[in-house]
């Protein structure tokens, strides 16, 4: 923080954390400074301190209706859950508490254009294209759909139903540079096809 004092940090699954964590979490929240064990002071005032937890994430899904609303008491009782799990004085310390509802399928084609995006750029590299259909699109966001575990599920999915098999047939040479690839689901299975 002395070298880039306009920082984020991030504790993921704060839930998780040594309680000593929480002590000098309390003096860095309400001081805005830590002092460390040389006795040197680091300020804190120009820092985002951003903090993750899943406490309440059950209580949160099944308060979610079929539109994806939040049930009006859903918030009422995560928010009891974290004070059961939680000192006072540390929540009394956080300015806001933001309760993210699981994504959505059509959330989930957009991350899907995401990872395909980013797998066209390296294919790229060897003059390859890719593209794929709306069946095989489909495909991956239903087999890729978990409320409870958001997209890494569906990240999973393309690294090993995509990535892995382009590669096997890259590392054979079964797919000559310049190609034009198409992926696309049959018999419930996705196929690469070069065209």
């Amino acid at each position: 923080m002395r070298r880039k004092p306009y920082s984020v940090v991030l504790f993921d699954e704060i839930e998780k954390a040594h309680p000593d964590v929480f002590n000098v979490l309390l003096q860095l929240l309400d001081d805005g400074r830590l002092t460390d064990s040389q006795g040197r002071t680091v300020d804190f005032r120009n820092v985002v301190v951003i903090m993750t937890s899943n406490i309440g994430s059950q209580t949160l899904l099944d308060g979610i209706s079929s539109t994806g609303q939040l049930a009006p008491d859903a918030r009422k009782d995560v928010l009891a859950e974290l004070r059961r799990s939680f000192r006072p004085e540390f929540l009394n310390r956080v300015d806001d508490i933001v309760l993210f509802t699981p994504l959505s399928k059509e959330q989930l084609g957009s991350i899907v254009e995401l990872q395909i995006g980013d797998l066209r750029k390296r294919l790229a590299e060897r003059r390859l294209t890719l593209d794929v259909t709306p069946a095989a699109k489909e495909w991956l966001i239903e087999r890729g759909y978990d409320p409870v575990y958001g997209a890494r599920p569906l990240k999973r999915l393309v690294q090993k139903e995509v990535e892995t098999r382009l590669a096997r047939r890259l590392i054979a040479n079964a797919i000559p540079d310049g190609s034009a690839l198409s992926l696309d689901v049959r018999a419930d299975d996705p196929v690469i096809e070069v065209r």
